[in-house]
């Protein structure tokens, strides 16, 4: 039941350690890779078509090889000896998953409303958002948090949980460095309509299973903390599918309709004005609060699906797992 406690390991050393800013990432690495094979193909392909082909290719080349490199180091590791491959496992697994970085930056943005210091709290914000934070008024700082929170409950915790259900850190790394790649290239611009429709998609289809079992283990969760689980649900299933995106709003319209509030709404991006579409309905005015009992719903989900991750595992005899 070796899958079991590694599993467990992962998440524990993520809840507590989480990122340090001091370890090297590997999401860093990825970054690195993703850089150089689209400046080797823009090197060598210029015309739209070509661009659109190559797209294929750097996902099959990045994720890939994140895989692939993966495997290799913990197969030589094991060769030395099983716990320290284990152990190695454990932790790049961790480094997939971002509970601990997620509950934290939702509270600094929280702890400076609290404190009335609105310019902070946009600073914070546009830590870990793409729109203009500058001129957010408290409600619209807010909004910004919990969809941010909420959004990220499938990207940095279920799905790279999810894949290292199935195939441990070889799986979650290769996961890690599609969601790598759809923030870097994954933009419908003229820059990389070509070159990172691939990617984009391939990210679509990593989340598609993730997102749905979010927004289900919101739902209960929801019912757990006495929020109303039954309008969670009816915002789903109304909501989920006017999101631009395939899988966010799933776990944003479960959010909106446990808090009994309105997301999405109007966005600007480099100055240039983005509508998304509301996700629940506002019942009352937004507030901090409401970013405390986002980061609940997303601590609830967690430990929820870690323990039907190690429940799966333990009743597969750990056959799920990538074997070396």
């Amino acid at each position: 039941m070796t899958a079991v406690w590694i599993l467990a390991a992962a998440f524990i050393i993520d809840w507590i350690i989480g990122d340090p800013r001091w370890i090297p990432h590997p999401v860093i690495g990825m970054g690195k890779a993703i850089k150089k094979v689209e400046n080797a193909i823009r090197a060598r392909v210029t015309r739209p078509e070509g661009l659109k082909r190559a797209g294929i290719l750097l996902p099959v080349i990045v994720a890939g090889g994140s895989l692939l490199l993966t495997w290799l180091v913990l197969w030589g590791l094991h060769k030395v000896h099983p716990w320290l491959a284990w152990a190695v496992e454990a932790v790049l697994i961790a480094t997939t998953i971002a509970v601990k970085g997620l509950k934290d930056a939702g509270k600094e943005v929280r702890g400076h409303l609290r404190r009335g210091d609105l310019p902070e709290a946009r600073k914070s914000l546009g830590m870990i958002v793409g729109r203009d934070t500058a001129h957010l008024d408290e409600p619209e700082i807010v909004r910004g948090t919990v969809e941010t929170v909420a959004e990220n409950i499938v990207d940095a915790v279920v799905s790279p949980l999810f894949y290292a259900i199935i195939g441990g850190a070889p799986l979650a790394m290769a996961y890690r460095a599609v969601n790598t790649l759809d923030s870097m290239v994954g933009y419908k611009n003229d820059k990389y309509l070509h070159l990172g429709w691939a990617s984009a998609r391939l990210d679509d289809i990593a989340n598609f299973i993730p997102a749905r079992i979010t927004a289900g283990i919101l739902v209960v969760s929801a019912w757990l903390l006495r929020l109303d689980a039954a309008r969670a649900w009816r915002t789903v299933r109304r909501d989920a599918r006017r999101h631009p995106s395939p899988n966010s709003g799933f776990p944003e319209s479960a959010v909106a309709g446990a808090l009994g509030i309105r997301l999405g709404g109007e966005n600007v991006y480099h100055g240039v004005a983005s509508f998304r579409a509301y996700m629940g309905e506002a019942l009352r005015p937004m507030e901090a609060r409401d970013i405390t009992m986002t980061i609940r719903l997303l601590i609830s989900v967690s430990v929820i699906f870690i323990l039907l991750g190690i429940a799966v595992l333990w009743a597969a005899g750990g056959s799920l797992w990538t074997r070396w």
